[in-house]
């Protein structure tokens, strides 16, 4: 992992990303790299609402550049700049977020706590007077167990792996129902996902979803909460899910990525979501997909 060589790559919005050889995906959508962290993460999770609390908690899964976590920040001190944020990260890699300060990815945001995120990125671990951070380096599916046994309970989840083709051990039922139990009965988490076989596993670790509008592109993200989140008005923040979406869960898409301890290879994760695919009775996601399509030239 360590010996990939991170070239910046330029995004719509004048920021950078990176392509993991690994996961042969980039680590963002190239319509913007940094809009991506406060639409899609930042702004459906509420933070400019929560952030007028003394203390914050932020649990960042799959921390990659640092993006995230450095939207999160900004927002959250802007609001209130005697918020108390205590941040876990959790992240595979350990080069992907050095790779960033040392390519300077930051000075293109004119961005105020580099030093932060360049501590966090080369001791795994930062302390300042409105913060404490630390990054969990290695597999996230054993280092949720960490963050569970700690008690910690999040404001904010961001749930930002490679796309579940690509990383499917991070979106299993398993894996999201480990995540769920870290999150706080008032706290929200978001996803730029909106793949039917995720939104099953957010509904059956027991939380309600919505769905976020696009960002670039046409696919809407989705947010989750807990049933008895009082924070807000959950209907308000969780946006309900169109006739269209709502049928998508009703196919053989919907039917979730499994990992039952928690340590299959992808490959296996894969083939084993395949064959469940195979014997479903479920409508196949190509017939709902052309009767979408039909339904939507004979409305015009």
């Amino acid at each position: 992992m360590s010996n990939e060589n991170f070239i910046p790559q330029a995004t719509a919005d004048g920021s950078f990303t990176f392509f993991s050889q690994q996961f042969n995906e980039a680590f963002h959508s190239h319509f913007g790299a940094k809009q991506e962290s406060f639409f899609k993460f930042v702004s459906p999770t509420q933070l400019e609402i929560v952030a007028h609390q003394p203390t914050l908690r932020l649990l960042d899964i799959c921390y990659g550049l640092g993006y995230n976590t450095a939207a999160a920040l900004e927002t959250i001190w802007q609001v209130n700049p005697h918020c108390y944020v205590e941040l876990i990260g959790l992240e595979l890699n350990p080069s992907v977020p050095q790779a960033a300060i040392n390519h300077h990815l930051f000075d293109n945001w004119n961005y105020e706590h580099t030093d932060i995120l360049s501590q966090l990125a080369f001791e795994q671990e930062v302390q300042t007077e409105r913060l404490q951070g630390k990054l969990l380096i290695g597999d996230a599916r054993h280092s949720i167990s960490k963050v569970h046994q700690l008690g910690f309970q999040a404001d904010a989840i961001f749930l930002d792996p490679f796309s579940p083709p690509q990383c499917p051990q991070l979106w299993t039922v398993e894996f999201i129902k480990q995540v769920a139990l870290c999150l706080h009965v008032d706290g929200l988490l978001a996803t730029y996902s909106c793949a039917a076989a995720v939104r099953i596993a957010l509904l059956t670790a027991g939380l309600q979803i919505g769905s976020t509008p696009p960002v670039g592109r046409r696919s809407p993200g989705t947010v989750a909460a807990h049933p008895q989140n009082s924070r807000f008005h959950i209907h308000s923040v969780l946006p309900p899910l169109s006739h269209a979406e709502k049928e998508h869960l009703l196919t053989r898409a919907a039917i979730p990525y499994r990992d039952p301890l928690l340590n299959d290879k992808a490959p296996v994760i894969v083939q084993r979501r395949q064959q469940e695919q195979q014997a479903s009775s479920l409508e196949p996601t190509s017939r709902w997909r052309k009767r979408c399509i039909a339904q939507s030239v004979s409305s015009f």
